[in-house]
């Protein structure tokens, strides 16, 4: 595996609430792991969330006893879980606090994919396809047939999520599993940079880039040249 991720403050929020994990080489039984995490709240709360989310589920990960790729992320996500609304209730600081939460790992030619909230996982290979769905209003209102795509992206309640970790005693996360070959790009992101750019921008970035970094970096200024409205995001890894 080859990976960057970057992480960027925006242009209009006073502290980047954004969280990533990025390690090509093992952890625990995993031969990979990548996280990001959007953390939300007031000062310094959704900043929290999102470490504390990411620091719990790799250190879960690393410890696991189970034997399966969806039980381990199912182990860490309900630890992340406990943790982060067991620090909201403790200190009236960070009451609310949550975070969105998507992370993968890829065993030989299987990509393992557990996420809640908006942030996104795609999956380029000729095409750009998002794998997550997200937990959103906007979202919900797309599947009932009462918004478009396009209508969804500038729709006032756009930020509105459904789901989302550490807000509530028990979680629930989505769970996939993906084919991968050698050559595909995965993308994992925070909204901040889908808000901004297009898919079809994300795709031409990430394809007309040589390397992984280059195509991070411009996927980040692309989204501050748009506004910059939120903390970006990118983490790119690349099946080798």
């Amino acid at each position: 595996m080859k990976a960057f991720a970057k992480t960027d403050i925006g242009k209009k929020r006073s502290m980047n609430q954004d969280s990533f994990y990025c390690n090509e080489t093992s952890v625990g039984s995993f031969q990979n792991l990548f996280i990001v995490a959007d953390g939300m709240g007031g000062h310094k709360a959704g900043d929290q969330a999102s470490k504390l989310c990411i620091e719990q589920m790799t250190d879960t990960i690393s410890e696991s006893v189970h034997k399966t790729p969806v039980s381990i992320f199912e182990e860490a996500v309900e630890k992340a879980n406990k943790a982060v609304y067991e620090k909201a209730k403790a200190n009236i600081e960070f009451e609310g606090m949550g975070t969105t939460m998507v992370a993968c790992t890829i065993q030989n030619d299987t990509m393992y994919v557990a996420n809640i909230g908006d942030s996104r996982l795609y999956l380029l290979r000729e095409k750009l396809r998002q794998i997550t769905d997200d937990h959103s209003l906007v979202e919900e209102m797309v599947k009932q047939g009462n918004l478009t795509e396009s209508e969804a992206r500038i729709h006032p309640q756009k930020n509105i999520i459904t789901r989302a970790l550490g807000t509530e005693e028990q979680v629930s996360a989505d769970y996939f599993e993906v084919n991968v070959s050698k050559g595909d790009i995965i993308l994992l992101c925070s909204d901040g940079l889908t808000n901004m750019v297009e898919d079809d921008d994300i795709e031409y970035i990430i394809s007309q880039n040589a390397s992984l970094e280059e195509a991070g970096k411009l996927l980040v200024e692309k989204a501050k040249q748009n506004g910059g409205d939120d903390n970006i995001t990118a983490l790119l890894a690349k099946v080798e």
